[in-house]
């Protein structure tokens, strides 16, 4: 199945060129990235381990821990698996630019209807999953819906107001740099 779902990734890139990544195998947690992607307009890439991919949304402003503010999450295609770990600068082409690994870490799906239990694949094709992140920078529940901007799919991600919600800290501004490497996207270049 996954093979499939990268169809889309594999036929708008030049992998041998770009040097990103062509697969992945799923480990015991599934895994959540937020890429720092600074092409032709920065933004955050926000990625979900589902079904052996990694469900991908481009995010104009990059998460916020502010449960006040809802952050639009426009759908991209899906990602392998291994792109989890991808830093590194996009020669020109689709995604021209570089990209750091923001952060990343584990996630457990906490997504519910009717007080049951609901997988994520179910949930993202209802149009809303709530998830739990254990990241470095990101931490506590955060819900995605599905909604209707202008007449397209677009989401939502929202930050859930628990333990890691901060209406006064911004990661996004005051910590740019990789959770792996320490770099940020200027250093790519």
């Amino acid at each position: 199945m996954a093979e499939n779902e990268l169809s889309t990734y594999r036929r708008k890139r030049d992998l041998e060129r770009s040097g990103e990544p062509r697969g992945g195998a799923p480990g015991d947690r599934p895994r959540f990235v937020v890429q720092r992607h600074d092409a032709s307009s920065l933004h955050h890439d926000f990625r979900l381990e589902v079904d052996g991919v990694l469900k991908s949304w481009a995010v104009p402003k990059g998460p916020s821990l502010d449960p006040r503010e809802k952050r639009l999450a426009t759908p991209t295609e899906d990602h392998p698996l291994d792109y989890a770990d991808f830093e590194g600068e996009i020669p020109e082409g689709y995604g021209a630019g570089t990209v750091v690994v923001w952060d990343t870490g584990t996630y457990r799906n906490d997504t519910e209807r009717d007080g049951e239990p609901v997988t994520m694949s179910d949930g993202l094709a209802a149009g809303h999953v709530k998830v739990r992140l254990h990241g470095e920078k990101l931490r506590g529940d955060f819900a995605l819906t599905r909604t209707k901007i202008r007449g397209r799919e677009q989401w939502l991600l929202v930050k859930v107001d628990d333990e890691g919600a901060d209406r006064r800290r911004n990661p996004v501004s005051t910590q740019p740099e990789s959770v792996l490497s320490g770099r940020t996207n200027d250093e790519l270049r």
